[in-house]
């Protein structure tokens, strides 16, 4: 009876022994888990797809395969005439689902602008989105990336842009879609005229889409890649965060060395993680002096070193 005490206390030491290291381990496995998850903007792939090299219903199976990448972000001008169609948005969620890839958002550009002056214009730009709430739901996406653009002074464009964007937004609510802006030029550009769209239309499914690279507010006339005002795009980027509901992660070109030229990756990062952001971090590779798959992976490759550290 002694011999079976002993045994038992000497068996319950090493049960103790083994359990807490293993409850440190899930403690530590829980405390690494990632704030950010990488996705695949189509526009990375966009030279290939105005090339016809590829089409929208093969960009999904392209992320996963290829990349590695099983979440993924749509344009609408690649499947422009497809958004009512219902076989071909049915395809595309099937090949989707065949491949364990997740529908994030659609990019949407084109259907007029949600800032316009015109409010018969506004209305009709406003309505144009619908079908694109419509499919961003079919596809199982969460959101839908909208432009605030329109004519006049900044104050004029922010008023007609809270319009839009708040009607919009409601339609969107209703099927739970979020709407979020991105800073794509002009005044949507500078962030501290975003953010106070944002504050205005304040409703909780409407939102930014910072990206890193689209600070640019004023370009050349005749030559779009000259920049003559410019946001600063780290401050931008901090005041934008707290309205983010997704993150472009723009990358033109690398150093020897791996890194972003045209930003500063480990800086901008730090700022995304103060903020407490969570969620996608969507690779929008642009740049033409790697070929677009080698774009892709050297930007993936950066997040993997700098976001997750």
């Amino acid at each position: 009876m002694h011999q079976n005490r002993r045994s038992f206390l000497r068996n319950l030491g090493l049960l103790a022994a083994t359990s807490v290291p293993a409850a440190d381990l899930l403690a530590g496995a829980v405390a690494k888990k990632p704030a950010f998850e990488i996705s695949l903007a189509e526009w990375s792939l966009h030279r290939a797809l105005f090339a016809k090299k590829i089409t929208n219903l093969d960009f999904p199976v392209i992320a996963k395969k290829d990349f590695g990448i099983s979440t993924v972000e749509y344009v609408n001008q690649f499947f422009k005439d497809k958004a009512n169609d219902t076989a071909y948005l049915k395809d595309l969620l099937q090949r989707c689902n065949d491949n364990g890839v997740k529908n994030h958002l659609i990019m949407c550009d084109g259907e007029g602008e949600l800032g316009d002056k015109d409010e018969a214009k506004r209305t009709k730009a406003v309505e144009n989105h619908y079908k694109w709430v419509e499919a961003a739901k079919f596809l199982g996406c969460k959101t839908i990336r909208v432009n605030a653009a329109g004519q006049g002074t900044a104050d004029e464009v922010k008023k007609q842009a809270v319009d839009g964007l708040s009607r919009l937004s409601e339609f969107a609510g209703k099927v739970g879609i979020n709407v979020i802006v991105e800073n794509h030029g002009g005044y949507s550009s500078n962030a501290q005229w975003l953010t106070s769209v944002m504050k205005e239309v304040n409703r909780k499914n409407c939102g930014t889409l910072p990206d890193f690279g689209n600070f640019c507010i004023k370009r050349k006339p005749g030559d779009w890649k000259v920049c003559e005002e410019e946001y600063d795009r780290y401050k931008g980027t901090q005041e934008l965060l707290p309205f983010a509901k997704g993150v472009s992660a723009k990358t033109y070109d690398f150093d020897a060395s791996g890194n972003c030229v045209e930003t500063d990756y480990s800086r901008i990062f730090e700022i995304v993680k103060k903020s407490g952001f969570k969620g996608y971090i969507g690779i929008e590779y642009e740049g033409d002096k790697l070929s677009e798959e080698e774009g892709i992976r050297k930007t993936k490759q950066l997040l993997e070193r700098v976001a997750f550290a």
